[in-house]
């Protein structure tokens, strides 16, 4: 009896976690600069609102930056080290990275899939970020060519607070009709110096669903989001990519994209 007992108790325990999603962040603290400079790049797989578990990463397929439609692969400069959340530590990497002249960079980020146990699938989010130098724009609405891929179709790193991000998911480069997104705020800021998150966090959710948010896109691929917070904001196409499985099981091929919004002051 105390087997069953302890058996239901769990279950419920399980049932009742918040479904927090994942997403494959490629940080940095800041997405426009005045001019260019070494920047820092972390590739974390956590869940960034509550920065909460932190997945363990394996070696990525590739991590490379796109300036002017030039393509430079960085995957050699990538060092393992471990990133610390509120709950553990995962396995993530890091690099820099010597930015040069005016315009925009985007960084984009082939993980390897990733096994998640309890759903008994793999995750495979392809990530990009781009920064800007000197406010001079080249690159960013220009499609990579990834697998899955946001598109944005407002400059990722000219937000203020209020504005409304808009972008277009593609499947090898076509538009994924009602493709589903996920959004989550990047709530505990990262540390880069001590490879973590901090304690505080900047808000609390007044329930799970404003933890990671739902949204559609339209007919053609393109979805709108208005930012209500300063801060980094991450965008999650779920299974938008080409391949669906991974040594024989599910795999989810999403498309993720993070953007900075700023407060007028």
């Amino acid at each position: 009896m105390r087997k069953i007992v302890v058996a239901a108790t769990i279950l419920s325990l399980l049932l009742a976690t918040p479904a927090l999603a994942h997403f494959q962040m490629i940080y940095t603290p800041e997405s426009a600069l005045v001019q260019g400079s070494e920047i820092s790049l972390d590739l974390v797989f956590t869940h960034p609102f509550e920065a909460g578990h932190t997945m363990d990463m394996g070696q990525p397929e590739q991590f490379f930056v796109v300036r002017k439609g030039k393509k430079t692969d960085l995957l050699p400069t990538l060092k393992p080290m471990v990133w610390t959340s509120l709950t553990n530590s995962g396995a993530a990497y890091e690099t820099t990275f010597k930015l040069r002249g005016m315009g925009d960079n985007a960084f984009c980020l082939v993980p390897a899939p990733y096994y998640e146990k309890q759903e008994d699938i793999y995750i495979q989010q392809i990530t990009k970020l781009i920064v800007n130098t000197g406010g001079f724009p080249t690159d960013w609405d220009a499609p990579v060519g990834l697998p899955a891929e946001i598109v944005p179709l407002d400059k990722p790193y000219a937000l203020w607070t209020g504005n409304v991000f808009r972008g277009v998911v593609l499947s090898d480069g076509k538009p994924v009709p009602n493709a589903e997104i996920e959004v989550e705020y990047l709530n505990h800021a990262p540390l880069p110096e001590k490879n973590a998150f901090a304690k505080e966090a900047e808000v609390e959710a007044p329930q799970d669903a404003f933890v990671t948010m739902g949204i559609r896109a339209n007919a053609d691929g393109e979805f709108v989001f208005g930012i209500p917070r300063a801060g980094w904001w991450g965008f999650c196409a779920l299974g938008v990519g080409p391949a669906k499985t991974f040594e024989g099981k599910e795999l989810s091929q999403d498309a993720v994209i993070w953007v900075q919004a700023r407060d007028m002051k």
